[in-house]
């Protein structure tokens, strides 16, 4: 799983070791499985989590991790997405995204496909024919923000981040590298733009090693274990590949800051810890949630499909087909 790597984690910027109090852990699910699009394996890494500990964010998709023989590699047909944001992350592999708003681009090994829906497009997404004849390993994540009422008829657009822009660092002593896709941490800035303020990364935790980070009061605090085995939070609760931790902050309990100021995760000592980290601002609004359109109430959602039915959502390129 090496998605984005160094020569010298030492030669990075470091996290500060003294950081102030850890917040401790709410709970520990275990993602459910399932199958997206034409039937590729995703885990549903938020589904076993309620919606109010997890403002801003609608769901995540583990994506794989899976070794494709020949012919298997699979995407998704042609969809509409109003109201939201879809952060699809490459770890292992090539996605090719394409959407009615003239955005798109190839993704791999450790590249970032950010998509403001807003008023509504739609999109595909699918691995090149090289992939789909030759087989190959892909594994990533796709993530869903929420955008305020206010934002969620803005104009499409799109976001490229590659493996090279995102932000580098590494735990005190070395022993966690982290990619910083969006927001803040320490001081130091992710490439990611967005409207919802929100902090993403990917941690890669060297066994019997620990990250400890300072988080925002003001954000909740999501951990989801990739592969692996550790523990998070101040008690060190368990966590191994597949669950995800949610800890405790003003996300999880509306008008209430919390004096917590850091997040700590360990990876075992036989095992290291392969996590994505993330948080944002409550938004706190009413949602109303189905299939490929997040709104505010269902009036809004019924306008959504109305208007995809009636092809105000845009139009599928020529030469392309469902």
């Amino acid at each position: 799983m090496p998605a984005v790597t160094v020569d010298n984690v030492l030669a990075l910027p470091r996290i500060p070791q003294d950081l102030g109090i850890g917040r401790k852990v709410l709970a520990v699910e275990t993602a459910p499985s399932g199958f997206e699009g034409e039937g590729f394996p995703v885990r549903k890494a938020l589904a076993a989590i309620k919606l109010e500990y997890l403002d801003p964010f609608i769901m995540m998709d583990q994506m794989g991790e899976v070794d494709y023989a020949p012919g298997e590699p699979k995407g998704t047909p042609w969809h509409p997405h109003r109201g939201f944001e879809t952060v699809t992350y490459i770890i292992d592999g090539t996605f090719v995204h394409q959407d009615s708003h003239g955005g798109g681009g190839v993704i791999a090994d450790g590249d970032t496909q950010w998509m403001t829906a807003g008023s509504g497009l739609l999109h595909i997404e699918a691995p090149p024919e090289w992939l789909v004849q030759q087989g190959g390993l892909f594994h990533g994540i796709q993530l869903w923000v929420n955008l305020p009422s206010k934002d969620k008829m803005l104009t499409p657009k799109y976001q490229d981040i590659g493996r090279a822009n995102v932000a580098l660092l590494s735990s005190h002593d070395g022993g966690a590298l982290v990619r910083l896709i969006a927001g803040d941490v320490a001081g130091y800035a992710g490439p990611g733009a967005t409207h919802t303020p929100i902090t993403l990364l990917h941690a890669s935790i060297s066994p019997g090693a620990q990250l400890t980070m300072p988080w925002r009061k003001d954000f909740n605090a999501l951990a989801y274990a990739l592969s692996g085995k550790g523990s998070v939070g101040a008690e060190k609760a368990s966590i191994t590949g597949g669950q995800l931790a949610v800890f405790e902050g003003f996300g999880n309990r509306p008008g209430l800051a919390t004096d917590a100021e850091t997040i700590t995760i360990a990876a075992s000592p036989t095992s290291g810890l392969e996590v994505i980290v993330l948080g944002g601002e409550p938004i706190g609004e009413p949602v109303a949630h189905y299939g490929p359109f997040v709104m505010n109430t269902h009036e809004e959602l019924v306008k959504a499909f109305d208007d995809y039915k009636a092809g105000r959502l845009g139009s599928i390129p020529a030469g392309d087909h469902a």
